[in-house]
């Protein structure tokens, strides 16, 4: 399991370096080493500019849900219970290819 994610590290980080990969679309994260899914709660994944799990009516990080078991991942403001943009689509799009990419690992 741990191999498949270095190796999927490895490649995403050659595949962004050269333009191939979007960083939208990775499964994985190079900050924290991990599957997207893994820590897209974090402070480090909230970016207002890209409105990145952000808000931009409220001005607040969006609150992540995770289930791994069902494979699914859910994000909204927790003050309007909006808060979605097509980068935050597409995040969410990303931590569910990332958890099946974990389960076949």
């Amino acid at each position: 399991m741990i191999a498949m994610l270095i190796a999927t590290l490895a490649e995403e980080d050659h595949a962004e370096d050269d333009g191939f990969l979007a960083p939208d679309d990775r499964l994985t994260c190079h900050v924290h080493g991990r599957w997207i899914h893994q820590c897209v709660s974090s402070p480090v994944h909230v970016n207002p500019v890209t409105r990145h799990r952000w808000c931009r009516g409220c001005d607040t990080p969006l609150g992540v849900v995770v289930d791994e078991f069902a494979g699914d991942v859910a994000m909204c403001c927790p003050r309007c219970g909006r808060g979605g943009s097509t980068a935050t689509a597409r995040l969410i799009a990303a931590c569910r290819a990332s958890i099946e990419a974990h389960r076949a690992a």
